[in-house]
């Protein structure tokens, strides 16, 4: 089962509260893959990439790094695709 992963920063200001969150976890539901975000550091967390409360308690503050980790047929464009919402800081600082 194809495999793939990348690194990404919360960018926008208020962090990954309920709206990103949301907008990342509908996005993840389009695809088969099976999606698990991790935050490192000296609480490090494992949240369910297609559920809203598990993202939610990841508590990702602006600046927190995180992996985005996708197994499944369709991972490689899950993790690109997912990855672009973090890079765009999920269009709250336009």
């Amino acid at each position: 089962m194809p495999n793939a992963c990348k690194q990404v920063l919360v960018k926008n200001k208020l962090g990954l509260h309920a709206r990103p969150a949301m907008q990342f976890v509908d996005m993840a539901n389009q695809f088969t893959s099976d999606i698990k975000v991790l935050k490192g550091g000296e609480e490090p967390c494992e949240a369910d990439g297609k559920s809203v409360m598990q993202m939610i308690i990841l508590a990702a503050v602006e600046g927190t790094p995180l992996t985005i980790e996708a197994s499944g047929d369709d991972a490689d464009e899950a993790v690109r695709r997912l990855g672009d919402l973090f890079d765009s800081g999920f269009g709250e600082d336009e």
